[in-house]
């Protein structure tokens, strides 16, 4: 062993423990292993910001843009009209949710897969008077399941096409993953559906599906459009099957029905008087189909305003009035006169309490928080420091649905040519990403907002030094090592024994540094026993993503630990009999797929 290994082995021991300890960040960690790795040498110095370049670092960093897109253009709003089902029994429940959530985390980052469906599975649970622990963690278990589909489905896809290109010339193709993991997607998700549910801990004192913080609720109205979904329904209907916001009242002409008018039919005109948080505002919003008024309340509503705003991106924002407020003593609806805004008044929260009656003739006071309708490009002009102060982190973007089936257009065309081989990746999501601001799915001021800058430096950083296992021939040396420990066995023995590693060190560390690690370390082993290294390759990539017995493994884990209301122990229950599944399905399928 050189010392250059010996520098290097140490290097990642102490990245390794360090992301164990979890006192720091792990991309801080990673970060400081890079400048490690320069100052020893190890990394060049004109090398050690080639991760950052890298085509995986940039794929990464788009999808999560994308995958915004896709959410903004109404995605979330077309999934929760058709899965929600509260009568629907637990194992159909988990299958029709995690049967969705494993194909779209292949065509989208299963991080946001799962923030896509997390919410719809919670609601589920509450109206079926569950705890969601029951069908959180089977969610998280099959999008990660989903994500081994496709090149774009997890990011250790795409970190093994980068280290098979940098061997062979030529990276995996889109689609190259889904004979192996499409079935090991099939395989765990009928397990978790049919057995693996069963295995999550019941807890007598289990509150996680009553537990919501405290939120601000308002009482605001929202127009019912003749495309609504609750035309046509009666008000009991509505009053029923709505979860997280509480329906008051319509209103009709001037005329206002209680909720205790149920048999009352719904007409495209009507408004809905609920009284609900924003982020549950927009989201029944959406699930119904209904808008925001146009106008105050007996006004006319014009189209050509209803054009331009649908022109643009609005956002629900919660602003607090200030000591000397120009805006105190203005009415509801005056609050923008004079503003070149087009921006309403939907709620007020005075003293703590909701305002429910005739908002548009209340004079507004200090310290009013008051629930705005605004421009995306009006923002700056709506929220003047000295007239309204914005709440830290209150701004809700609402769902641009006349923008969701040109979106989809979009993204079904990119991953096409995509698979066609006419575009590469990166290039191919930098054209959807251009299209979506051109077409105002996206605005430019928000672009960065979406992309999760610590992995980004986590794959920066890593990316150099796990080129540099290559260069100084630490992955050979490992390699040797496993290739001695197999020797006189049959070459698939290699390959389960390196998947086993793999993902015991994708349960405990981040699954794109163990790819880092794990990948060079295959190529090598194949190369001295001789075979092809595809199948190497592709059980790590498959090993990599089953990060299914800690909370720390994966993002998806620690997304549910706190609203499935999980204790550390309560992965591996479900977890390890998932893994063993997932190896005697892969690796026969690997050596049929991929003959060495």
């Amino acid at each position: 062993m050189t010392t250059d290994q010996i520098t290097l082995f140490v290097i990642f021991a102490a990245v390794m423990v360090l992301m164990l300890w979890g006192k720091w960040r792990y991309d801080i960690v990673a970060f400081a292993g890079l400048i490690a790795g320069v100052l020893t040498g190890i990394v060049p110095a004109g090398e050690a910001f080639s991760g950052f370049a890298n085509p995986a670092t940039m794929t990464v960093a788009l999808i999560l843009v994308v995958t915004a897109g896709l959410q903004r253009a109404g995605v979330v709003a077309m999934l929760t009209r058709l899965l929600s089902g509260a009568k629907r029994s637990i194992p159909a429940h988990v299958a029709i949710m995690g049967g969705v959530g494993a194909f779209i985390s292949g065509f989208m980052n299963n991080v946001a897969a799962l923030a896509i469906l997390m919410p719809i599975d919670i609601q589920t649970a509450r109206k079926a008077g569950r705890s969601p622990a029951l069908t959180l963690m089977p969610l998280a278990f099959a999008t990660i399941l989903g994500g081994m589909t496709t090149l774009i489905g997890t990011p250790p896809n795409l970190l093994v096409s980068q280290f098979r290109e940098g061997e062979t010339g030529e990276g995996f193709k889109m689609f190259d993953f889904l004979p192996v993991g499409g079935a090991v997607a099939i395989a765990g998700v009928a397990f978790i559906a049919l057995i693996g549910w069963r295995l999550i801990p019941r807890r007598d004192d289990d509150k996680s599906g009553d537990s919501r913080e405290a939120l601000r609720d308002y009482v605001a109205q929202l127009v019912l459009p003749e495309s609504s979904g609750a035309v046509g329904k009666s008000l009991g209907d509505i009053v029923d099957a709505a979860s997280n916001v509480t329906i008051l009242a319509v209103e009709r002409a001037g005329t206002r029905y209680y909720r205790t008018s149920r048999m009352i039919v719904l007409h495209a005109g009507d408004r809905l008087i609920i009284e609900a948080s924003p982020d549950a505002m927009e989201e029944f919003r959406t699930d119904l189909g209904l808008a925001y008024p146009e106008t105050a309340e007996g006004e006319t509503e014009g189209d050509s305003r209803r054009a331009r705003l649908d022109a643009g991106g609005r956002v629900l924002v919660e602003a607090v009035v200030p000591q000397r407020s120009r805006l105190i003593g203005r009415r509801g609806d005056r609050l923008f006169r004079g503003h070149e805004v087009d921006g309403m008044l939907l709620g007020i929260l005075r003293e703590g309490l909701t305002l429910r009656e005739k908002l548009n003739t209340k004079r507004i006071r200090h310290g009013d928080v008051l629930l705005l309708l605004l421009p995306e490009d009006g923002m700056a002009a709506a929220l003047d420091p000295r007239d309204l102060m914005a709440l830290e982190g209150s701004a809700t973007q609402v769902t641009k649905e006349h923008r969701l089936w040109a979106a989809l257009l979009i993204f079904a065309g990119a991953i096409a040519l995509t698979s066609m081989g006419i575009l590469t990746m990166p290039i191919a999501l930098s054209v959807v990403l251009l299209l979506f601001v051109l077409g105002k799915v996206l605005s430019p001021e928000e672009l960065y907002d979406h992309i999760d800058w610590p992995i980004i430096v986590l794959l920066g950083a890593m990316i150099p030094l796990g080129m540099a296992l290559e260069t100084t021939g630490g992955s050979a040396l490992i390699a040797s090592g496993l290739e001695r420990l197999t020797s006189g066995y049959p070459p698939w023995v290699a390959l389960s024994l390196l998947m086993i590693a793999t993902m015991f060190m994708s349960d405990v560390l981040n699954n794109n540094a163990t790819t880092i690690l794990a990948a060079p370390v295959s190529i090598d082993l194949a190369n001295q026993i001789g075979v092809n290294p595809d199948a190497f390759l592709m059980g790590v990539a498959v090993s990599a993503s089953c990060a299914f017995l800690t909370p720390i493994g994966h993002q998806n884990n620690t997304l549910i630990l706190g609203p499935g209301g999980y204790r550390f122990g309560d992965y591996w229950r479900l977890g390890l009999p998932l893994e063993i599944i997932v190896m005697l399905v892969s690796v026969p399928l690997l050596l049929i797929f991929f003959p060495l």
